[in-house]
C-alpha cells in the first residue's frame, strides 16, 4: 500500500474539491477541559472512530449525548465561534460544516490512507470511511462517513 496522502488546512487540493454545507442536527454533551495546576495540562484522547488526538488545558470535550465517555478535543476559538450552550453541559453546533468525500482526494481509491492534520493532532483514515471537513476558519478534519447521516443535513 503506498503511503498515506497528507492534507493540511492550507493545501491547494482543497480548492479543487467539491465541498457542501450541512447543520447539525443533534445535541451534544460538552466538558472543559481545565485539569488543576501542577496536573498535566494535556492528554491524548482515542476518540470514537479510532484516532489519537491531543486536548490542550481550555479544550472542550464533546460527545454524544448516548455516550458521553467517547469525546474528541475541539479547541477553544472553534467551539466559541461553532456552537452555542443550550445548557449546562450540553452544545448544538450552529455553525455550518462543509464536507466533500475523501474520495475526491484519492481518485475513488476507497482502500487509501490519507492523514488529515486537524487542529488537535493528525488522523490517518481510509478515505472510503470518511468525508474531509472544513470548518469556521478554514481548519479541516476527517468526519465519519457513517455519522454524516446520523448527525447531518444539507444546510439551505
Amino acid at each position: 500500500m503506498s503511503d498515506p496522502i497528507v492534507i493540511t488546512s492550507d493545501d491547494p487540493i482543497l480548492q479543487k474539491l467539491d465541498f457542501k454545507p450541512y447543520r447539525s442536527k443533534v445535541e451534544r454533551r460538552v466538558v472543559p477541559f481545565l485539569p488543576e495546576p501542577g496536573a498535566p495540562q494535556s492528554m491524548d484522547i482515542r476518540t470514537p472512530w479510532g484516532a489519537e488526538l491531543t486536548a490542550k488545558r481550555g479544550d472542550f470535550l464533546v460527545s454524544e449525548v448516548e455516550t458521553p465517555n467517547d469525546y474528541w478535543p475541539i479547541d477553544p476559538v472553534i467551539f466559541e465561534e461553532s456552537y452555542i450552550i443550550t445548557r449546562p453541559g450540553y452544545c448544538v453546533k450552529n455553525a455550518v460544516t462543509l464536507l466533500a468525500p475523501l474520495t475526491e482526494v484519492t481518485d475513488g481509491d476507497e482502500d487509501q490512507l490519507v492523514t488529515v492534520v486537524s487542529l488537535e493532532g493528525p488522523e490517518t483514515v481510509r478515505a472510503g470511511d470518511f468525508y474531509l471537513a472544513k470548518g469556521v476558519r478554514g481548519e479541516v478534519w476527517p468526519y465519519p462517513k457513517g455519522k454524516v447521516e446520523d448527525v447531518m443535513m444539507p444546510a439551505d
